[in-house]
């Protein structure tokens, strides 16, 4: 996902909409989008048997409405069932048992963003420790078990190098919120975006060495360094709008899937911090899944026998103002 200009962060379509409050009216900015998420592969040889698992459903949210969905699989498959993951996630499970030379999977949708919570006066004061130890003694604060989020995983394991990293952010007696946005933009900072980079297997510790890598990366490095210190944090995978150059036509299939990082205290409970782009998520943002890291929130994945080799495209395009 590439980073977003400041052209590119003031710029939005939405609707309005009003509602009554307590009395009073307060305008609600909606944000409306079309997205479609297409995914091709191409074998060298057929393929005789396919079994695939999908993360391609946008997740209904306080702030996210999905108006409609649809997924063309082709060849179509001859199994298929949708289940919830341990996360809550739609997951959808599909087969193919007849020889075949590719596969396309096409997601098309419309979502309605509007906007996350953002009153964080109830947590102002409440240090990093404290919310360390709230999650320590009382694991199980919501349905989602925050204290399984400071865990290591195998994409996110235990870094010494990354929980250093960190520390500066870190103070004593600092505040939660103080500390990880400045962890966010440290590594904002400190990181540069350059696509190619690295690779899936790419590791936190090499990230940290380079100084170079995606959102993926990032993201990842930030889970890190927030378990690092004892702090409950998620992945989450989803889209974000990005604009066109002053002038020029919104073009079709150029952007990509993003990703992010939802940290959790007691009294703000999860808070989305985007270190590629240096601010908290907003009605841009377009949340598809969520997991302990990206290997729970893998768009397309699966098993093949045969195939030989084989080549992938991937082509997102997410479109406002629906």
């Amino acid at each position: 996902m590439t980073p977003l200009t400041p052209m590119e962060q003031s710029q939005s379509q939405s609707q309005t909409q009003t509602q009554s409050m307590s009395g009073g009216v307060r305008r609600v900015v909606l944000e409306r989008y079309a997205v479609e998420h297409l995914t091709r592969y191409a074998y060298t040889a057929p393929v005789s048997q396919s079994w695939q698992l999908l993360h391609l459903v946008p997740r209904s949210l306080p702030w996210q409405s999905l108006l409609s969905h649809a997924l063309h699989i082709d060849p179509l498959p001859d199994e298929r069932h949708d289940a919830a993951d341990a996360f809550g996630n739609t997951a959808t499970h599909f087969a193919l048992h007849g020889a075949h030379r590719q596969l396309q999977v096409r997601m098309e949708c419309v979502v309605e963003v509007g906007p996350r919570p953002s009153d964080f006066s109830a947590g102002a004061n409440v240090s990093w420790e404290a919310v360390r130890d709230a999650v320590h003694h009382e694991p199980q604060l919501d349905d989602l078990v925050p204290a399984r989020m400071r865990e290591s995983t195998l994409l996110v394991p235990w870094s010494e190098a990354a929980r250093v990293y960190a520390a500066p952010a870190f103070v004593l007696g600092r505040s939660w919120l103080e500390c990880v946005t400045d962890l966010m933009q440290r590594i904002h900072r400190d990181f540069e975006f350059e696509p190619g980079a690295t690779t899936v297997s790419t590791s936190v510790d090499e990230v940290l060495y380079q100084r170079s890598g995606v959102c993926q990366d990032f993201a990842h490095l930030m889970l890190a360094c927030l378990r690092g210190h004892g702090l409950p944090a998620r992945y989450v995978s989803g889209y974000l709008l990005t604009d066109p150059p002053e002038g020029q036509e919104r073009l079709m299939g150029v952007d990509a899937s993003h990703a992010w990082v939802a940290a959790y205290s007691p009294q703000l409970g999860w808070v989305e911090f985007d270190p590629t782009n240096n601010q908290l998520a907003d009605e841009r943002y377009i949340t598809l899944a969520w997991g302990a890291d990206f290997a729970d929130v893998v768009p397309l994945r699966g098993v093949i026998l045969g195939g030989g080799e084989q080549d992938m495209v991937v082509e997102v395009s997410v479109v406002p103002g629906v």
